[in-house]
């Protein structure tokens, strides 16, 4: 039997092995704690305050946000994946179509629009199967209540709002391009039947008139989509 010295000291033990064991829950509590709080930071001053294109982690970040680096790599991931749609996508096309201001462009531009063009519906299935991807790891986030505020209004500034612009853009660009070398192409099937001067066209027969009006009047009804992919292009989604 423990004598009372003896007892006295493996109480004082016990205590002392409970006291670390708090101090070590303690020590990892604030620790998420600081993650969190810089990860808030971060998103509150840097991300929400960025343009369209959302800055890469340095690794001294990556340790500081510990698993919330993952929370972010959803936000950026979409984000140089909407980038990529717009820059190598979208641009090439609204440059060759507002490069178009008399109908003799119709005809030396078809080729190049034709292939500028020929990637808008791959981008469009991209970007929703990235916009799939993005909000089933959304959904699959437990984050703090405090943090979920601010990374939810986040996530609708860098994921969703840029998907609602671009899902319904894409094909109504896409629709432009084709009518305007749908045009190209029947002003190269008249040959030497029709006539550029002073920035206009002419045409022998009423008929060729009408199936070029008809044409126009497509292109017309189609015309939105350049001027609000200019807008994307020049200044993103911000």
């Amino acid at each position: 039997m423990a004598s009372g010295i003896s007892r006295i000291w493996m109480r004082s033990g016990m205590l002392v092995v409970t006291l670390l064991a708090v101090l070590q829950l303690t020590a990892c509590g604030d620790k998420e704690g600081d993650q969190r709080k810089a990860f808030t930071d971060f998103l509150q001053n840097t991300v929400m305050r960025s343009g369209e294109h959302l800055p890469s982690l340095s690794e001294n970040q990556k340790q500081t946000f510990g698993n919330y680096a993952s929370d972010y790599a959803i936000l950026y991931g979409f984000s140089q994946q909407v980038n990529q749609a717009v820059e190598q996508g979208m641009r090439p096309v609204v440059d060759e179509l507002a490069a178009i201001r008399v109908p003799q462009d119709y005809l030396t531009r078809r080729d190049t629009l034709r292939q500028a063009s020929g990637n808008l519906s791959v981008l469009t299935q991209q970007i929703q199967s990235a916009k799939m991807q993005a909000d089933s790891s959304h959904a699959a986030l437990k984050q703090p209540d405090d943090l979920k505020k601010v990374y939810d209004s986040v996530y609708t500034k860098v994921v969703t709002q840029p998907a609602s612009t671009l899902i319904p853009l894409l094909p109504q660009l896409q629709a432009l391009s084709q009518a305007a070398v749908q045009t190209g192409d029947y002003l190269q099937s008249q040959g030497t039947r029709v006539t550029f001067n002073d920035g206009g066209v002419q045409f022998p027969t009423q008929d060729q008139a009408t199936q070029y009006n008809t044409l126009m009047s497509t292109l017309s009804s189609n015309a939105q989509a350049l001027t609000q992919a200019q807008n994307t292009v020049q200044s993103g989604f911000q």
